[in-house]
């Protein structure tokens, strides 16, 4: 049970927002010295830690919640924690899973790198995934598509693995990057809508529920989102992976029709269509894609 003196330490922060942290009795350096030897740093950093060897720099915040939560995203580590749960608990959960955090971090950093390194340059000859296969564009303006704006070229049945398909847009040579980027985009999320329709309509009475309403995404942190109502949101830039990830996600946002929670019955019931879910899962984390 906690002692009167640690709840008294922790309610010590007033309700209004942000909160002012409890202070820590133990002796701490100024937030400013530590950030600037830090491996890892959140912007909002308002605490520091040192996990194996590894200074880390994180956003703390209280929430109203039960248990303590950590998330590594692409800014570094916030940490909630309730109001009753005073700062020496906080810090030794993070010592807990002190491992688990900087390998995320780590994980996140290398990811970042990879994905900086393929920012798109939009022009004729560039080229992007589709469906897990490389795609280049070329710049065709007498070309008479069948779709607007844009056809994507069969390639030749004798052609090598590694030749790349071809996405025509009717621009004209001379178009900018963002004529290029709107163009892509368009057809994109034009093979994304019937794509996940398609998907959805396979799976749904496989998992034994029914979605009403499909819309599109355009989130940096999420792929989808599913409601109680039979509302699907997905990311268009699924369509930049292999079919058996595509697959994953639409059966993990189907799944929530039945468990609204990511609980062992949840990943049961993914488990159901998609036996190898967290292969495909893993893929959505190592898989770096063109920055838009």
């Amino acid at each position: 049970m906690k002692s009167l003196v640690q709840m008294a330490l922790d309610l010590f922060d007033p309700p209004a927002s942000p909160p002012v942290l409890a202070p820590d009795p133990r002796p701490t350096m100024a937030l400013s010295d530590a950030m600037a030897p830090a491996q890892f740093a959140h912007p909002q950093a308002n605490r520091q830690i040192l996990l194996r060897h590894t200074r880390v720099a994180y956003h703390f915040k209280r929430a109203k919640r039960r248990t303590i939560g950590m998330v590594v995203g692409p800014d570094g580590l916030v940490v909630s924690a309730p109001r009753w749960v005073v700062l020496t608990e906080v810090e030794s959960a993070l010592q807990e899973k002190g491992d688990w955090i900087v390998r995320k971090l780590d994980e996140m950093r290398e990811r970042s790198q990879r994905m900086a390194q393929q920012n798109m340059v939009w022009q004729e000859g560039s080229c992007l995934p589709f469906l897990g296969e490389t795609m280049v564009l070329v710049l065709d303006p007498g070309h008479q598509f069948q779709e607007a704006g844009a056809s994507l070229l069969p390639r030749s049945p004798d052609a090598a693995p590694d030749v790349p398909h071809r996405l025509c847009l009717g621009l004209p040579h001379h178009a900018d990057p963002s004529q290029i980027r709107d163009a892509v985009q368009a057809w994109l999320m034009r093979q994304a809508k019937r794509i996940f329709t398609e998907r959805l309509n396979h799976f749904a009475p496989r998992l034994q529920v029914q979605w009403h309403k499909l819309s599109l995404s355009s989130a940096t942190t999420r792929w989808g989102t599913a409601s109680a109502d039979g509302a699907i949101r997905l990311n268009w830039r699924l369509v930049h992976f292999k079919m058996d990830v595509i697959d994953y996600v639409v059966a993990h946002e189907l799944s929530h029709l039945r468990v609204m929670n990511h609980g062992p019955q949840f990943w049961e019931t993914v488990g159901t269509v998609v036996p190898d879910y967290a292969q495909r899962r893993q893929l959505l984390k190592d898989d770096s894609l063109p920055r838009w």
